[in-house]
């Protein structure tokens, strides 16, 4: 029987380990353990996509609706109380006054009928029914689209235009029914500056309107907060870092 000596070589099959009975460490992983890693590759996990805001359009059907009702309101009472009436009609009016005016403030503030046939300061006024009602009709009906339009891209950092876009349209819709209802508007606000200088009769309705176009106006002149900026610029969310 054959022995080996101390000075015979070592099986090539026998395993060697490493200082400290560690087995050695392979050259490299597999594709497999790269990909599993849980600190790979850390530039090419996106951050999840925040959820999309959505606005609220029962807030801009109510605030519309609670302005057209006022604007509506209004007008009927200002029809029945201060349209003038004519004499044969007298007898039966409740206040017979052929001309009737409620002096609010003296020299500054009446509330007296008027029918605006045209726009805003009786633009197109002198024009015929024909052109008239047709035009407005349409100007009414791009403005409400646009409003909508512009609603749906609304932030929610903008709190101007969430209030006054549905000023805006229950403003013109108030206008637009009394087009479709008399082919005029009911005007019944009267101010006075001077003896000499009226302001243009005007209703809730166009109340409700210069404050919604003012709230759009102080919107568009604010500073953009960085959130808003990157939506309107459409650039992409930043990919998470590894830390």
């Amino acid at each position: 029987m054959e022995t080996k000596g101390a000075d015979a070589e070592p099986e090539r099959s026998a395993r060697v380990d490493a200082p400290g009975g560690e087995p050695p460490a392979r050259a490299g992983r597999s594709e497999e353990e790269r990909g599993s890693s849980p600190d790979g590759d850390a530039d090419d996990v996106v951050a999840p996509a925040a959820p999309t805001y959505r606005p609220s359009y029962p807030f801009l059907l109510g605030v519309s609706f609670v302005t057209l009702v006022a604007d509506l309101g209004t007008k009927w009472w200002a029809k029945d109380r201060l349209e003038p009436r004519v004499l044969a009609e007298l007898a039966d009016a409740p206040r017979p006054l052929a001309f009737r005016k409620i002096e609010v403030i003296k020299d500054h503030l009446n509330l007296i009928y008027a029918r605006n046939h045209g726009g805003a300061w009786g633009i197109l006024g002198d024009e015929s029914e024909a052109i008239r009602r047709p035009f407005f009709l349409l100007i009414s009906l791009a403005a409400i689209a646009f409003i909508v339009s512009l609603y749906r891209k609304l932030h929610p950092s903008q709190i101007a235009l969430k209030w006054g876009l549905p000023l805006v349209l229950g403003g013109a819709l108030g206008n637009l029914v009394d087009r479709v209802r008399y082919g005029y508007v009911i005007d019944f606000i009267q101010v006075r500056f001077t003896p000499t200088f009226v302001w243009p009769t005007f209703n809730v309705a166009d109340i409700a309107i210069v404050v919604g176009v003012g709230l759009m106006a102080i919107d568009m002149f604010s500073p953009r907060r960085p959130e808003l900026a990157e939506k309107t610029s459409g650039t992409p969310g930043a990919k998470a870092s590894a830390s």
